[in-house]
């Protein structure tokens, strides 16, 4: 499966001279993790990640020893610290190394860059233009179809074994917020959804267990307080 099968086409962008307050909007009301930062022609200069923006509420002064070390050590980490605690746009608070991949990149490919890299997601890129995003939720589809296996058990409790199992099997789940339930094939998770992507994952990993029958999502979005925790 190639990266053009798995990526979110026409992607949230913004331009590098949005306010950061703007851009934790943003965040909030598509609940989604991050957001590309591209130029008038849609080339990719940054992307603005939770992290980024949860690193600005950590900054703290530094005290005196902290102080005196700095000044043995290379200026440009603490001049790119700075900049993303004070800064006032996305410019300022981007992550600027970008791992991107061409519409035909394999999933396997794509997953490797994000181990790798301790990253969620990659850029596609088409003629140095954005075209899509592949996060691990994209992924998911995947990775499932070359590991599932058929279960012998085709009842709710096989079922519900089965999905817990391949729940904790990947790290984007949360598995300690999200509960699931199933009744005559029915799939319903409960608790609390990071963003689309998380619930689109788990419906695709629900329908992909043999004897569901229907997903029911009846998540609830995930309190800021709760993200700020991971």
């Amino acid at each position: 499966m190639k990266s053009k099968d798995l990526m979110t086409t026409n992607p949230v962008v913004i331009s590098p001279e949005t306010p950061v307050a703007a851009v934790a909007e943003l965040l909030a009301a598509r609940g989604i993790s991050a957001v590309p930062v591209v130029d008038a022609e849609g080339v990719p200069l940054g992307i603005v990640t939770e992290g980024d923006l949860i690193r600005r509420l950590a900054e703290h002064a530094p005290g005196p020893l902290t102080w005196f070390l700095d000044l043995f050590a290379s200026s440009t980490p603490l001049i790119e610290r700075f900049a993303k605690a004070h800064g006032k746009t996305a410019r300022d608070v981007m992550s600027k190394n970008l791992i991107t991949v061409s519409e035909t990149e394999t999933a396997e490919r794509i997953a490797e860059l994000m181990e790798a890299n301790h990253i969620r997601r990659v850029l596609v890129v088409k003629g140095g233009r954005l075209v899509g995003i592949v996060s691990r939720a994209d992924l998911l589809r995947a990775i499932l179809r070359g590991e599932m296996t058929p279960q012998e058990s085709f009842d709710d409790h096989g079922i519900q074994l089965a999905l817990v199992k391949a729940m904790r099997a990947q790290p984007w789940v949360d598995i300690y917020w999200i509960y699931p339930s199933v009744k005559a094939g029915t799939v319903t998770f409960h608790g609390f959804a990071r963003n689309d992507a998380v619930r689109e994952g788990l419906a695709i990993m629900a329908r992909e267990i043999p004897g569901v029958k229907a997903v029911d999502d009846q998540m609830t979005p995930m309190p800021l307080i709760l993200r700020a925790s991971f």
